[in-house]
């Protein structure tokens, strides 16, 4: 039994990251222009708006990091108005009123502040949250899109993690436009 089936009538925490092949999430400007190459696979599937729409519907919460939230502002913001929970020690904008901003202890925050409102809940970023998250054992699914381009350098996802864990792929999805989805669930050591 995984974490996540273990925990699946309190919250499910997903970890959604985007990567290069070679393992990084962000140029080391901090920059992701490169998530909008396109390669081409025609044995992929396309997923219409409609579909996208309904899945990200069903996204109760989002986490992220005080750097994800600036650039998600500077892109428009992609998240709507879903929840928003933005880990900071910082001083930010509050953009929206769906935002708010969490500073202390990780356990706390998914286990008594989101865990009670929220089953669906989504980490998006960035690095090091996602890596404070892991540690923890706070992540009971990781989703990995690959996009098809090698980056050289930049900013990798897990670092130094400092532990070596073991997950469980669940499915597996190639896409059009050469992306790949590689879902794991967490397993209980």
């Amino acid at each position: 039994m995984s974490r996540g089936e273990a925990n699946a009538k309190e919250r499910n925490v997903t970890l959604h990251v985007v990567s290069s092949l070679d393992g990084f999430i962000a140029r080391k400007d901090n920059s992701v222009s490169w998530m909008d190459s396109t390669g081409v696979y025609e044995a992929g599937i396309s997923i219409s708006e409609d579909e996208v729409a309904a899945f990200v519907k069903a996204i109760d919460c989002y986490v992220l990091g005080s750097r994800t939230y600036e650039h998600a502002l500077e892109l428009g913001w992609p998240y709507g108005d879903t929840p928003t929970v933005v880990v900071t020690n910082r001083e930010l904008p509050s953009a929206r009123n769906s935002v708010e901003f969490y500073s202390g202890d990780l356990k706390s925050l998914v286990d008594e502040k989101l865990a009670p409102r929220y089953r669906n809940i989504w980490l998006v970023g960035g690095a090091m949250l996602c890596r404070r998250f892991l540690s923890l054992g706070l992540v009971d699914e990781i989703k990995l899109t690959v996009a098809p381009v090698i980056l050289g350098e930049g900013l990798r996802l897990f670092g130094d993690s400092g532990t070596e864990q073991k997950w469980h792929l669940k499915n597996v999805v190639a896409y059009k436009n050469g992306f790949v989805e590689l879902s794991y669930a967490a397993t209980i050591t």
